[in-house]
């Protein structure tokens, strides 16, 4: 082939279609957001607060006991960041610790961790290192073990894990020069050769790549005679002939990413290496996300209570006009939001893992959500961080100790979170990812009206069913307990803060939300998909009303068990309070917003129409290609894999 790109030509209804047949199709088990989306609160599904088993507890403290030692004492997040690395050193450590392995059962060697505690422990090395996080995270969460968890065979696993567990570091290969989220264009192939395959390809920020001893491959097998074909996942050992690790990428943050571009040519892969059936890749990949996007909004978690302590600490002894910093309105304003966010997202990941680790509900959105919502709120924060440190916190940690002052690395922070906006999904496609959940019953009802392909017949039809659907459902969209004074009395002790009058607000506007989702069905119909402004507002909104939920649950958790109750029912307040100006906001831009005008201005940029804005400045980008040459074949470049053992 000739040309630099060999990505398939594929329509837009094609890429949409494969998008489609990787999404879980069943809804085996209920899901508190989900039902949120449709206008129904059940708070019954995460109240109580579930509680792990005192083994797992028990497990886990002694486990975390265990490495904060080793933060501490072994590892050094400055010279990371000095010297863009993670010593070997470390790693070895890591692995001697079975921090490898913290969610592997235990007979093959791992540390059968709940997700609940391996959350915590990515908090923990995140705070002191998100360089050192993001490899754990990236090689557990995505990587190897998880996928092989829940699709592998038991060869597979005998095979596989107990490395994975103490010695073998793992990374996720989907991503390629041109292809992002649209995996419909994927251009790695896996050609099927006897009990092999043979694989060809580029892939792109492979994170652990340059350090990976497994790889998981997202590769599409052509389909032929005895091959069903289509993207299909596969375990690869990264010293495989073929296999070249051609560049380490460097980042704006996270200087410690061993993350590359990895060149596959003519690589030999047993088929017993497979994962699943052919075709299954995506599926496989979109399920491993499930649980795997909590590990960031748990770093993200961690970040927000390091930007609470150092708030704190800075703001009682900066004195301006004769008083703390943080007695002034303008700052204590952000004090309070970092305070009131970080006890919210601790409450949406601490509810969401546990959920995952009973396995009674179905948590693809709450997942889903806790990502967006962690990678967007933990970034706000950091930013107001800065803010209250003004020139400090633009300040790099290693000035400031060279001029006397404390190290507080804000500015890093700042760098290292922005990408967890982009990981694991951009906030754009996680809010279309979400919005497709969130409308699932009505497309399950109302889809074929809606689609230009089905005959007159099947809209008939569709639209019976439709309306039959719709007649039960829009009344009890009317009212609820939400507009009951008495309702969730138990929220409203005597002497706290009162958050019965919170939850009454998300359920009602639950209602309102399924409503609006409804109301916009209606009025754009097939034309739905493509109001993305319009859909990302309607899950920021689900995401607050999620948020607002799991931090009243978790208040109530706390003065029932006598763990600062007092204080999290303030805090859970001050949050609720804040996020009820949100949702309205968000409301409000639901209808009256800008989206049609920005449509006709983006298409007059793309036109050249306002190029002459552009003049008077030069531009000091370098030359070369917007995307890098993909073309299969053998690597020209050195290889700069570099396993640690």
């Amino acid at each position: 082939m000739s040309g630099p790109h060999h990505q398939p030509k594929v329509s837009e209804r094609e890429a949409r279609e494969v998008a489609e047949a990787a999404r879980e199709q069943d809804w085996r088990k209920p899901s508190f957001a989900k039902e949120l989306f449709l206008g129904r609160f059940r708070l019954d599904l995460i109240h109580p607060h579930p509680l792990p088993p005192d083994e797992d507890v028990q497990r886990g403290e002694q486990f975390l006991a265990k490495l904060r030692d080793f933060c501490e004492t072994k590892i050094d997040g400055a010279l990371i960041e000095r010297e863009a690395r993670i010593p070997d050193a470390v790693i070895d450590g890591l692995k001697e610790l079975g921090a490898l392995g913290m969610k592997i059962d235990p007979k093959y060697g791992g540390l059968g961790l709940t997700q609940v505690y391996y959350n915590k422990a990515l908090a923990l090395v995140g705070s002191v290192s998100p360089a050192v996080g993001a490899l754990l995270s990236a090689h557990q969460s995505i990587g190897v073990p998880q996928p092989l968890k829940i699709f592998g065979t038991t060869e597979q696993k005998e095979t596989f894990l107990p490395r994975l567990a103490r010695t073998d570091i793992s990374a996720f290969l989907l991503t390629e020069p041109d292809v992002g989220s649209d995996p419909a264009r994927l251009a790695t192939t896996a050609v099927p050769d006897g009990d092999e395959y043979v694989l060809d390809g580029v892939k792109l920020w492979t994170t652990n790549g340059v350090v990976a001893d497994l790889l998981v491959v997202m590769a599409r097998v052509p389909k032929s005679e005895g091959h069903k074909g289509g993207i299909t996942a596969f375990v690869v050992e990264a010293q495989s002939p073929g296999i070249t690790v051609e560049n380490r990428n460097a980042f704006m943050g996270l200087r410690g990413l061993e993350n590359g571009v990895t060149r596959f040519h003519q690589v030999r892969v047993p088929a017993a290496n497979r994962i699943g059936p052919e075709g299954a890749g995506l599926k496989i990949a979109l399920t491993t996300l499930n649980t795997g996007r909590l590990s960031l909004p748990a770093m993200c978690v961690g970040a927000g209570k390091w930007c609470l302590k150092i708030a704190r600490e800075w703001s009682g002894v900066r004195e301006q006009w004769g008083k703390p910093v943080a007695l002034h309105e303008a700052v204590g304003s952000k004090i309070s939001f970092i305070a009131a966010t970080t006890f919210a997202l601790e409450a949406v990941v601490d509810l969401s893992s546990q959920m995952a680790d009973e396995d009674r509900n179905d948590i693809r959105i709450e997942a889903a959500l806790a990502k967006l919502y962690g990678s967007e709120m933990a970034w706000l924060m950091a930013d107001e961080l800065v803010q209250i440190r003004g020139g400090r916190g633009f300040e790099t940690a290693d000035s400031l100790a060279a001029r006397g002052e404390r190290a507080v690395p804000a500015e890093q922070l700042l760098r290292d979170l922005r990408i967890n906006r982009i990981f694991e999904g951009s906030t754009e496609i996680m809010h279309l990812l979400i919005a497709r959940e969130a409308v699932d019953a009505h497309l399950a009802v109302a889809g074929d009206i809606i689609d230009p392909d089905k005959t007159l017949g099947d809209k008939a039809k569709a639209g019976v069913q439709a309306g039959a659907f719709y007649a039960r459902w829009l009344p009890k969209l009317v009212a609820g307990p939400g507009q009951l004074p008495r309702s969730y009395a138990e929220f409203h002790p005597s002497g706290h803060p009162d958050l019965a009058t919170h939850l009454r607000y998300v359920e009602r506007t639950s209602r309102k939300l399924a409503r609006s989702t409804f109301y916009a069905m209606s009025r754009w119909q097939g034309r739905m998909e493509t109001k993305q402004g319009f859909l990302g507002r309607i899950v920021d909104i689900g995401a607050e009303l999620f948020a607002m939920s799991a931090a009243c649950v978790r208040a109530e958790l706390l003065r029932s068990a006598d763990e600062h109750g007092r204080e999290a029912y303030q805090l859970a307040d001050a949050f609720c309070r804040q996020s009820r100006i949100r949702v309205e906001e968000l409301f409000g831009r639901l209808w009256h917003n800008t989206d049609d005008l920005d449509r006709t201005v983006v298409k007059g940029v793309l036109s050249g129409t306002y190029a002459w804005l552009e003049e008077g400045v030069l531009d000091p980008s370098g030359d070369g290609p917007w995307i890098a040459d993909a073309t299969p074949g053998p690597s020209a470049r050195e290889n700069v894999h570099r396993p640690i053992r």
